[in-house]
């Protein structure tokens, strides 16, 4: 194989390409200050565009009263401002939803690093058009480098101002293209003097602090490098996408070692200014110690620091581990790291002796990886807030100091005791079980004052001279030292075990939480029972008031609450529309809508979203802090797997019950085809006899043939009256006109009816006179009662005999048709009463009462369950032979 045909485009260069299709291209024209003509360049390259047939809309320009700016917006289409009202004034912003609508080729956006006012969808301008590009709207934007997030202390440095809005460097990078516009600083200073920039007033405060010729000198070389760095990045990635061969990077790779301290964020910025110059990736990673314990307000600026790293483009890690040098160094080499930047270390000369400090640690255990000492000045007013130095806080309850006292009181009383009980060498051991204990009760200061108390109070005791603080023997004020260092370094480390306990248990808790919320979800059917499940769950979990919405045609509604909530606020139901519709978290805390006070998560499940879980930020109370949102996504992940499950479940259900309606449909069908079919060829047969042979027949034989098709016909209109009714059983449509009835009386018609139509057995009535009344519907009853006899006389040999009884009760009526023929089938049997089951008799005709459908034991069935009572079969009755049906009608008093 040639060396040409070894060549392959690099797969991470052809995903970059792969992940902006579909996406609008961005187009930065960057300056190095304000003034440089970065709108005038926009507006000049939109004209030569549009010149050129490009549909091309102005959707926000700053002119700052430019008149050759102001020129060039003629002849383009400018969107109108959304006005919004802050402070009671109204304000007038970009309008994101007008420009999605308008949908041009080339949407223009000023100032890309705009803070938009407070109660617009997004805090920030670069996050509206990020937006407009995922629609797949070409953006043209202005930025001055000094809003480069990386570069915001070392502009400061320059300037001695910091700039407050800022852009993070990853969406810089992802620009497709990046125009610088240079104006040297001596021209600037120029029109600047003319009012070109800014009018005269603002104009001469800007000369005395930010227009200053070396500030505009270094910004200019700011921005040239910069600049510079993304053209040089946009080659490299051409040519790997490509394939074409160069000389690429040594593979450097840089991790930033970060924690809740205040050097932190200059860490930050340092490895990513470090990782622009060697075009490397680069980490930030912060290590926790196992049973530490950070306090909220630490919590809170390690997340923030962690935000910040991630918006600069870095990747984040948490690790763990209780020797934090050996942790970072295992984990640089198992990601092949080459630098590490990491912040001196808080103290002077003293706090170094006393403790071993991590920059010094890395140097002196790594020899292969460079290590970068960031050493910039932080507020010492402020201090760092470390898990040691929160660990030895001073922030006991003052009573606990009284229980250490009582403690170590305890003691003394203890020693006197076993003095007087026999000689013991040394009570130290006493007064250090005091200490111990107040350690693990207490915690570490309250272990230390018992410590120092029991320090005193064993020589005021029990040293000689007693009842004196003078140590008459040396040996003796050695041992006094020796037990205060054993106390003090037995309560330290009493107190640690005590807090790592806490926190052991503490973890226990959330998973067991975890644990019983997943098992909760498991049992749990609907998706409402679920939404109710998961919001009590998260809500004891967090501690917060929590909403769950599920989709519904397109749209999410408010499902459950806990506590109880009826409704949100439009507001509120805006970020959960935005949570569900895009898949992002929105609300507090987040790029989108972050003043509602709401945090909406979208319920995931692969790439389908089933709603959003909101939890609510009371006023003045902190947001949620990493722990908390990672519990809460952990609970989200769970909840969408309950929920997507109790679909499924539905759909098993509703696919289960469209097979069985699709089983019945096609043995109805069945069922109907075949028994219609013997009626329909003997009323054929017999009206075709009729009409071609009417002059050969006899009158007996015509009257014959007559007969015939009236009885085949009432017997299709029997079948088709049995499958109305039991349409209308199983639609709940079946109308009682209830009065009351005698059943002497319906039965006797029954068993008329069935002579008439030819049944042979012997058909006995054996009901008292003096049988009670029922309330019922007497069609319905006859037509129950006549569908088990002609059961029984279809199924029964012609000698068989049928009676039919009752027993009566003060509660029910009871009445009995019994027949002494062969029985039903013991496998038949718990299935008499279903539809379309036929059993096996001697008739040649019909199955049932039914014509044959196998419907006339499931219609009685239904009819007698309509009335509220029921219907059994026994079967055999008397020697293996027989069957008996049980009508169970409801006995109400007459009077009432």
């Amino acid at each position: 194989m040639s060396h040409e045909e070894t060549k392959r485009a690099s797969p991470d260069a052809l995903l970059a390409l792969a992940g902006k299709e579909g996406r609008g291209r961005l187009k930065i024209f960057l300056g190095a200050a304000p003034g440089v003509g970065k709108t005038y360049a926009m507006l000049t390259a939109a004209r030569s565009e549009k010149a050129g047939g490009k549909d091309i809309a102005a959707g926000l320009i700053e002119t700052h009263g430019r008149r050759e700016t102001e020129q060039l917006i003629d002849g383009f289409e400018v969107l109108p401002r959304k006005p919004i009202v802050y402070r009671n004034q109204v304000m007038r912003e970009f309008d994101l939803d007008a420009a999605l609508a308008r949908r041009p080729e080339i949407l223009l956006v000023d100032e890309y690093a705009h803070t938009n006012v407070p109660g617009s969808r997004h805090p920030k301008r670069w996050q509206d058009i990020d937006e407009l590009l995922r629609a797949g709207i070409n953006v043209w934007t202005t930025l001055n480098i000094q809003h480069l997030e990386s570069l915001n202390d070392v502009v400061q440095k320059i300037s001695k101002i910091r700039v407050r809005e800022t852009v993070p460097d990853k969406v810089f990078d992802n620009a497709d293209e990046v125009v610088l516009v240079d104006f040297p600083p001596d021209e600037l200073l120029r029109r600047l003097a003319e009012g070109k920039v800014y009018v005269q007033d603002t104009a001469a405060r800007a000369v005395d602090n930010f227009f200053k010729p070396e500030n505009l000198t270094a910004l200019r070389e700011l921005a040239l490098r910069r600049a510079a760095e993304r053209v040089d990045a946009a080659l490299v990635e051409s040519m790997q996408a490509q394939a074409i061969e160069g000389p690429w990077a040594a593979g450097e790779r840089i991790l930033a070692c970060v924690g809740p301290d205040q050097i932190s964020p200059s860490v930050v910025r340092a490895a990513k200014r470090l990782a622009d110059l060697m075009d490397a990736p680069w980490i930030a990673v912060t290590v926790e110690r196992p049973g530490a314990y950070i306090d909220g307000a630490a919590r809170r600026r390690l997340d923030d620091i962690m935000k910040l790293a991630e918006s600069l483009g870095a990747e984040i890690q948490t690790l763990t581990g209780s020797d934090l040098p050996a942790e970072l160094l295992r984990f640089a080499r198992f990601e092949n790291v080459t630098q590490i930047v990491v912040g001196r270390a808080p103290g002077g000369f003293i706090s170094e002796l006393l403790r071993r400090s991590l920059p010094h640690e890395l140097v002196r255990r790594t020899k292969d990886i460079a290590i970068h000492l960031v050493t910039r000045e932080t507020d010492a007013a402020a201090g760092p807030v470390t898990p040691a130095r929160r660990w030895f806080s001073f922030a006991p309850d003052w009573q606990h100091f009284i229980y250490a006292t009582i403690a170590v009181g305890v003691a003394v009383l203890a020693g006197e005791i076993l003095t007087r009980l026999t000689p013991i060498p040394n009570l130290s051991i006493v007064f250090l079980l005091a200490v111990l204990f107040s350690a693990m009760n207490f915690g570490i200061w309250p272990a230390i004052y018992a410590s120092l108390l029991s320090f005193v109070a064993y020589n005021f005791f029990f040293i000689s001279p007693v009842h004196t603080l003078t140590v008459a023997e040396p040996y003796e004020l050695l041992a006094l030292l020796i037990f205060l260092v054993v106390s003090i370094a037995s309560a330290a480390m009493a107190a640690r075990v005590r807090e790592q306990a806490r926190v052991s248990a503490d973890r226990v808790r959330a998973t067991r939480r975890l644990y019983e919320f997943t098992r909760r979800l498991s049992g749990l059917a609907s998706s409402s029972d679920v939404a109710e499940g998961a919001a009590s769950e998260i809500h004891i979990s967090l501690r917060r008031p929590v909403v769950v919405l599920l989709a519904s045609d397109g749209d999410v509604v408010l499902t459950a609450a806990w506590p109880p909530e009826d409704d949100l606020d439009a507001a509120a139901m805006t970020a959960a529309r935005w949570a569900y519709n895009h898949g992002e978290p929105a609300g507090t805390s987040t790029g989108t809508l972050p003043i509602i006070p709401w945090l909406f998560t979208p319920l995931k499940i692969g790439n389908k979203v089933l709603g959003a879980i909101g939890v609510a930020t009371a006023k003045g109370a902190p947001p949620l802090d990493s722990e908390e949102r990672a519990l809460l996504d952990t609970l989200c992940e769970q909840a969408a797997a309950a929920l997507e499950r109790a679909s499924l479940a539905g759909e098993m259900v509703d696919a289960k019950t469209a097979t069985e309606a699709e089983r019945v449909r096609n043995t109805l069908l069945a069922s109907v085809s075949h028994d219609f079919r013997t009626p329909l060829s003997s009323i054929l047969g017999a009206a075709t006899s009729l009409l071609d042979y009417e002059d050969r027949l006899d009158p007996t034989s015509k009257k014959d043939l007559l007969g015939q098709i009236k009885e085949e016909a009432e017997g299709l209109d029997e079948m088709v009256r049995n499958l109305l009714a039991i349409t209308r059983i199983d639609a709940g449509a079946l109308e009682l006109r209830n009065d009351w009835i005698d059943l002497r009386e319906i039965v006797a018609r029954v068993v008329s009816s069935a002579r008439r139509r030819g049944a042979t057995q012997s058909l006995t009535i054996k009901l008292d006179a003096d049988l009670p009344l029922v309330r019922a519907d007497a069609i319905l009853i006859e037509q129950a009662i006549g569908n088990i006899i002609a059961n029984a006389a279809l199924h029964t040999p012609p000698q068989a005999s049928v009676v039919v009884d009752a027993v009566a009760a003060d509660s029910q009526v009871w009445l009995r048709i019994t027949d002494d023929g062969p029985g039903i089938d013991p496998g038949i049997l718990p299935h008499i009463f279903d539809r379309f089951v036929k059993g096996t008799g001697l008739s040649k005709g019909s199955a049932d009462g039914g014509q044959g459908t196998g419907l006339g034991l499931a219609i009685a069935k239904g009819i007698m369950e309509a009335h509220h009572g029921a219907i059994s079969a026994e079967s055999p009755v008397a020697d293996n032979h027989g069957t008996r049906f049980i009508l169970t009608f409801p006995r109400k008093d007459v009077a009432a």
